[in-house]
């Protein structure tokens, strides 16, 4: 790893301990690659598991056509969950843990069999998940005025904050992923809805490209982990006082409080 990318990894941690927004890296950096900015994340990730903390999950992101039109971009991206990342459902997070926080509504999977690509299917996703529960990602950017392109997002964990658990634990196979209807209200008022198909067409379809993606790394899905498959609609700003939820036919919901 050369020392300018151990510079863009050190200033996106001290932009995140300071919650003081920086400059996209792509400013700087013309010609930053993606690869090259997953290895900053995994940089700043191996740091975070020397200090004590513990990969729980993945989260993956731009899995809707307009948001990787709008980076001009044509798959998603992805970044790690962490143990400190974990909010329970119906919990209050703190401006003061979050520099410009927003909220997206997903469903996510919770394995039980390892997951490693290449050539991993939607069957094999869905043969490897225990249960899927209703899922609410609070979203960041340590850049300012979240002014991203693609290697900005990937080296900052994928825009990682926090995210919720909810709804109940129901297998994949006794519902309709593509088909599975959502609501969600801030403060009470209707502001997005979604559906499952909204995530490459399937929420699974989803973690099959996450699986095939990290084999690129020789990091595999493991059982146990939660896969964050991706928002079924726009991502809402998130201000003190805000409340968000997120109802999802058959398996329930999630909410979140600032």
């Amino acid at each position: 790893m050369t020392n300018k990318l151990k510079q863009f990894a050190e200033q996106l941690a001290e932009a995140e301990t300071t919650r003081i927004g920086m400059d996209p890296l792509t400013s700087v950096d013309l010609d930053l690659t993606e690869k090259n900015a997953y290895y900053i994340q995994l940089e700043n990730i191996n740091k975070k598991i020397n200090q004590g903390q513990k990969i729980v999950g993945k989260k993956i992101g731009l899995t809707s056509l307009a948001m990787q039109n709008l980076l001009g971009v044509d798959e998603p991206d992805y970044g790690h969950l962490l143990d400190s990342m974990v909010m329970e459902n119906g919990g209050r997070i703190s401006m003061e843990q979050v520099l410009q926080p927003k909220v997206e509504a997903e469903i996510a999977f919770i394995l039980k069999k390892e997951l490693r690509g290449p050539n991993v299917t939607t069957l094999d996703v869905l043969q490897a998940t225990e249960y899927v529960v209703p899922a609410l990602e609070i979203v960041d950017s340590r850049i300012k005025d979240w002014k991203i392109k693609l290697a900005d997002t990937v080296a900052d964990n994928a825009s990682s904050g926090f995210y919720v658990l909810g709804g109940k634990p129901t297998r994949p196979q006794d519902i309709d992923l593509e088909l599975i209807g959502m609501i969600f209200t801030k403060n009470g008022e209707l502001v997005n809805t979604g559906v499952g198909a909204a995530a490459l067409g399937n929420p699974a379809t989803c973690v099959a490209w996450l699986a095939n993606k990290l084999s690129e790394f020789d990091i595999p899905l493991r059982a146990g982990e939660v896969i964050l498959s991706g928002a079924l609609s726009a991502a809402e700003p998130a201000r003190a006082g805000d409340s968000f939820t997120a109802r999802f036919a058959h398996i329930g919901q999630v909410n979140v409080h600032f």
